[in-house]
């Protein structure tokens, strides 16, 4: 019996492009014709000016950091096994925010809001690193 992943993602009839495209190392978001704004997390309406004429879109990964939390507990598998890690919200050069995790910064105590990041994938999805290592 194969032990069920509560990290990754279940892709559905919707969310297949978002998935497959992080799975190729390429982050989307969508956007909207109606009002020109970009979102994430994708859905079938622009969240703005609810109009349903979106459509995804290939970005450049580029981020600067928002805010994040190293969580030092985490009694969920596997995540117990990758604290302490650092949870994180990113503002996407394009506009969007989002959740993430921020890796490979050995010491999460010279974070700083504002850093910039850069998206890496890990089993498919999208996290990110210090575009410098922070000093």
């Amino acid at each position: 019996m194969s032990e069920s992943r509560y990290d990754l993602p279940e892709a559905d009839a919707f969310t297949r492009t978002y998935w497959d495209a992080a799975a190729d190392g390429r982050l989307l978001i969508r956007r909207c014709h109606g009002c020109g704004r970009a979102h994430h997390y994708p859905r079938e309406f622009c969240p703005h000016c609810w109009s349903e004429d979106v459509v995804w879109e290939s970005v450049g990964g580029r981020a600067t950091l928002y805010t994040w939390s190293v969580v030092h507990r985490n009694d969920l598998p596997p995540f117990g096994q990758r604290t302490p890690y650092v949870a994180a919200v990113v503002d996407l050069a394009e506009g969007p925010r989002m959740m993430t995790e921020v890796v490979e910064c050995a010491d999460p105590g010279l974070l700083r809001a504002g850093m910039g990041l850069q998206v890496v994938f890990r089993d498919g999805v999208p996290v990110f690193r210090p575009e410098a290592v922070p000093s």
